[in-house]
């Protein structure tokens, strides 16, 4: 059996019915599967799973047999030592993690008809189709007009006040500091996703005070900030921030929480430290300068640094210069600078991702940020959760099929 079909018996709760049970004999209660990370890293984080009289939260990795956690190298790697439960088809062997601790196994229970588990085969090949997921789809497919500009615009919108109320949580963190607050965005958009959790953590552990305080030598930056970040490897950096650290008083993260697996060299966390540190050393007051800024190569060049390509910082502006300068101008009560800034996204040319890509299959024209933006927010905020008859697409189709009862 193939392990992605494991994965779709455990993600859409097929084992339900099926009395589970450790390799060593203590019940299993699933309480919640968690969410299915397609990073390096368990399959699935956050899950919910009571063994015997004691309930966890954690990740859960899934293999065909327990020798794959081996194969996989796993038993070596920090990044697994939270696994509260390794769920497999087989469990032939005792897993351990990297600190020596015995991994709970589940052999799971489920439906064992080959008929059924065949045609389980064919649906979990699909499982990773953002179309599978979009109950319009049929309908956008012959008329891809549902989804009208007006209703996008609406979308666009909704996406840049949800960012603005992550801006105002962040204020709150911050005491009102809108710089500070900037600091911390810039630092989680600069993971790209895959580390954007450890390269906040990285600007929570190392306030912007301190950074200030060495602005003008980027050789101080750079070993404050990979100190921190746990990434030091060179012997003169090291030195460098053994003295900061005691300066300040810090203490450095855990090295083992940033994604290296499945990444391209110039994703590295490595290297986007040193240009979030170049970035720093170059950027001056640099939230003045992107809020009496609006032209949209003068903000390119703010964040022009070493080996950045422009579609890197294009995703920047999209994530975080232009929600600050939407929720900023409103903050303000400036209505026209919040739409002036709303319009540069239709001056950004289009995300490429694989949600994008199945809007596209439907027929969707995607011209601009501005479109992909809305196409997103609409995918993660309704179609994911089942939100049709809040949407104008789903509301239509459910009037026009209530027309034709009558």
């Amino acid at each position: 059996m193939p392990e992605i079909v494991l994965h779709y018996i455990w993600e859409h709760c097929l084992w339900a019915g099926f009395a589970q049970h450790t390799t060593d004999g203590q019940p299993v209660e699933i309480l919640s599967v968690g969410e299915h990370n397609r990073d390096a890293g368990p399959d699935y984080s956050h899950a919910h799973v009571k063994i015997g009289n004691r309930e966890w939260v954690g990740n859960i990795e899934i293999h065909v047999c327990s020798s794959d956690w081996i194969k996989h190298r796993h038993h070596l790697d920090k990044a697994y030592d939270n696994v509260i439960l390794h769920v497999v088809r087989t469990a032939e062997k005792p897993i351990y993690n990297s600190r020596g601790d015995l991994i709970p196994q589940c052999e799971l229970q489920y439906p064992s008809d080959k008929d059924y588990l065949s045609a389980l085969f064919q649906s979990a090949q699909q499982m990773d189709s953002a179309v599978a997921r979009i109950g319009c789809a049929e309908q956008l497919v012959h008329d891809p007009g549902l989804l009208t500009e007006g209703w996008r615009k609406t979308l666009l919108r909704k996406r840049l006040e949800c960012k603005r109320s992550s801006i105002t949580r962040l204020l709150e963190i911050t005491k009102g500091s809108w710089e500070h607050a900037l600091y911390i965005s810039l630092a989680r958009n600069f993971g790209f996703h895959t580390n954007s959790l450890p390269f906040e953590q990285l600007a929570i552990n190392t306030p912007l005070s301190y950074l200030q305080k060495h602005r003008n030598n980027l050789f101080q930056l750079t070993a404050l900030l990979m100190g921190q970040a746990g990434l030091i490897q060179e012997l003169e950096l090291q030195k460098e921030y053994d003295f900061l650290r005691a300066k300040f008083g810090l203490m450095p993260m855990d090295g083992s929480v940033w994604k290296h697996a499945r990444m391209r060299p110039q994703n590295s966390p490595e290297l986007r430290i040193h240009q979030f540190a170049q970035l720093m050393y170059q950027s001056e007051n640099l939230l003045s300068k992107i809020l009496d800024t609006n032209d949209l190569k003068d903000l390119r060049a703010l964040f022009a640094v070493e080996n950045m390509g422009s579609s890197s910082i294009d995703i920047l502006l999209i994530n975080t210069v232009i929600p600050y300068k939407y929720a900023y101008a409103l903050h303000r009560n400036h209505t026209a600078q919040a739409e002036a800034a709303m319009m540069l996204m239709e001056k950004i040319p289009a995300e490429n991702n694989t949600t994008i890509r199945q809007w596209r299959v439907l027929g969707q024209e995607i011209h601009n940020a501005a479109d992909t933006q809305a196409l997103l927010h609409l995918y993660q905020n309704y179609c994911q959760h089942h939100e049709c008859i809040n949407c104008e697409v789903g509301y239509q189709i459910f009037q026009d099929k209530q027309l034709k009862l009558f």
